[in-house]
């Protein structure tokens, strides 16, 4: 079943938060995940302020959570905790 991950992101330091970008959207296509939101313009109706949101698509649980954990994704994350605020969740999808 198909899993998806999702991010809520409040960027307050963009030059660090680049090098995250850098590692980390290599890192979640080695293992399986298809970007359909990257950012891009949003409107909050709740909640916030996340002025950035991400939603990857996984074959499943599995492979999002092995994702997460991956040395890759982990050694990219550094340079997420000091240059943002994040909400980050794995759900199952539905089919």
């Amino acid at each position: 079943m198909k899993a998806y991950w999702i991010t809520r992101c409040h960027v307050h330091n963009a030059e660090e938060y680049d090098e995250y970008i850098k590692l980390a959207g290599p890192a979640i296509t080695k293992f399986g995940g298809n970007f359909l939101v990257r950012g891009g313009d949003q409107i909050e109706l709740e909640g916030g302020p996340y002025e950035r949101t991400v939603l990857v698509e996984f074959d499943s649980m599995e492979k999002a959570e092995f994702c997460y954990q991956s040395d890759e994704y982990q050694e990219a994350l550094m340079y997420s905790k000091n240059s943002s605020n994040r909400h980050v969740v794995l759900v199952e999808g539905v089919k």
